[in-house]
């Protein structure tokens, strides 16, 4: 039977997958992406939802490491404004913790490792002067100021998938590779649509990026050995309601030496995490315990004048992260470098180890930089200046870009139109498409979820389940009624994937007019 062959099948559709399908596709090669549940279902969406140099990491010399996260963190700055934007992270000082002079060093490093174009440098403040020092303990008079960046995590990992789309690759999510066979010069593998008859296809080449899984992967399925390993690192996070009214970030130094951070989230929530503990279970099982919540309550609770108790917690969520094995004493030591393992001995396979959100780009580009040779592929790397999918704002000026939607669609309540232009950029305009008022955007099928943007996510953003669209295309699941997943699940499910259709992605005249 003649069989499609993709010049590679990627494994994986966490943030590393899909930033290596989207820089193979943009080369011209034909790209195969199959995840076995949706898009950043795991450790990608876990995370602390950072796009940063990691200032501890400075601790354990991994100057590398940080000179090139904080190279990314420009980069993806101008890359995705609508999603990725700049925070300002408060260090209370504690006078039992790291000497000033210490904290001073790594604040002059973390400025200036790296250039910095678009984010203010460090500052010394006074915490009983500045607006962070209110709902703090009034031992700690004085602290630090920096900056890094937030990112919505999820969507980072589903806007690479979509700008991979866009360039020829084909998305397969709800779709595990089950058997593997290995050649000279291909793969033959066999995939298993979720609820549809198994498929086999060729491909010249395979990218293990599965995660947690890459070993299960490599054994289990590809039959192939490895010289390396990950080590699994349970992160867990809580959510409280707000703590603080202004719009600056904690990072709290604890006892443990370990820090914690306590971030705005979703306009009405604070984010505080994370943890780093050993784990061996099964990675999609991960759940916060009770030590965990305790922990970070209990840290937080140092700093803050009103303790945060458990009972104060909303949500959680906890993530594996699969960290490159260096044999660290403890779980907060492990690097959060990367490596690979390139087997070329037959058909090409690549497998990733380790990693971290905010240098997935450069990893995508290193990885494709190694198979590229073997696949014939001379095009040269691409993606350090091309904006992800409604990233092209005017002088990546997410305020500006703003302003614009609320003239276009003055029609459009504040607090809908921020949400939308924050998760959708430039690409509002054809979630929008011709409604002229609230009631052209269809029913409101759970709280703040018109028919107009669900159906967007389904025909755009591959989402196909509640929770696809609740909790990693948005975060509208906050405080949803207990029926909204239920209620959403059937509004797909009468639906059927067919009606929704595949959009053709064209320049629409409307997103012009909007930027």
């Amino acid at each position: 039977m003649a069989q499609t062959c993709y010049d590679l099948v990627v494994v994986g559709g966490g943030i590393n997958g899909a930033g290596i399908a989207r820089d193979a596709a943009g080369r011209g090669l034909s790209v195969l992406l199959c995840e076995q549940d949706d898009l950043a279902s795991h450790t990608s969406s876990a995370s602390t939802k950072l796009i940063h140099g990691g200032l501890r990491y400075l601790e354990h010399h991994e100057f590398n490491l940080v000179r090139k996260a904080l190279q990314e963190r420009e980069v993806l700055l101008r890359a995705a404004p609508h999603i990725i934007w700049p925070l300002r992270f408060v260090m209370p000082h504690d006078e039992g913790q790291r000497p000033v002079w210490l904290i001073r060093l790594g604040l002059f490093l973390y400025d200036h490792l790296a250039r910095r174009e678009l984010l203010p440098g460090s500052q010394a403040i006074r915490l009983r002067r500045h607006p962070a020092g209110q709902p703090l303990q009034p031992r700690f008079a004085r602290g630090f100021v920096y900056s890094d960046a937030w990112v919505q995590d999820a969507r980072l990992v589903v806007l690479n998938a979509m700008d991979a789309a866009a360039r020829g690759a084909t998305i397969r999510t709800r779709t595990a590779l089950v058997k593997a066979s290995r050649g000279a010069r291909q793969w033959t593998l066999e995939l298993a649509p979720e609820g549809g008859a198994l498929e086999t296809v060729a491909a010249r080449s395979v990218a293990n990026a599965a995660g947690p899984w890459v070993g299960k992967v490599l054994g289990d399925v590809l039959h192939a050995g490895s010289g390396k390993a990950v080590r699994l690192v349970k992160g867990s996070h809580i959510v409280v309601k707000k703590r603080f009214e202004h719009t600056y970030a904690y990072i709290f130094q604890n006892p443990d030496q370990r820090i914690i951070f306590a971030i705005p989230f979703e306009d009405e929530y604070t984010l505080i995490g994370t943890t780093d503990v050993d784990y061996e279970g099964d990675p999609a099982k991960v759940a916060i315990d009770a030590a965990e919540v305790s922990y970070l309550c209990e840290m937080a609770s140092r700093y803050f004048v009103a303790p945060i108790a458990p009972q104060d917690v909303v949500w959680t969520y906890s993530g594996v992260r699969p960290l490159l094995e260096d044999e660290a004493s403890d779980a907060q030591s492990v690097t959060r470098d990367y490596s690979f393992e390139l087997d070329a001995q037959a058909a090409p396979l690549l497998s990733v180890f380790g990693g971290k959100l905010t240098t997935y780009r450069k990893l995508a580009e290193e990885a494709v930089d190694r198979l590229a040779p073997l696949l014939d592929c001379s095009k040269p790397a691409w993606s350090a200046h091309a904006p992800l999918p409604g990233g092209d704002l005017p002088q990546a000026d997410f305020e500006l870009f703003f302003s614009s939607v609320r003239q276009r669609y003055a029609w459009l309540p504040t607090g809908l139109a921020w949400r939308y232009a924050r998760n959708y950029g430039s690409r509002v305009a054809l979630l929008l498409g011709d409604a002229h008022a609230t009631a052209d955007l269809g029913e409101e099928i759970v709280p703040g979820l018109h028919e107009a943007e669900a159906r967007y996510l389904v025909q755009h953003e591959f989402a196909r389940a509640a929770d696809d669209i609740l909790w990693r295309r948005t975060k509208l699941g906050l405080g949803a009624p207990p029926d909204a997943p239920a209620r959403l699940q059937a509004w797909i499910d009468a639906r059927g994937q067919a009606d929704f259709g595949a959009v053709e992605e064209r320049d629409y005249p409307e997103r012009r007019a909007v930027l």
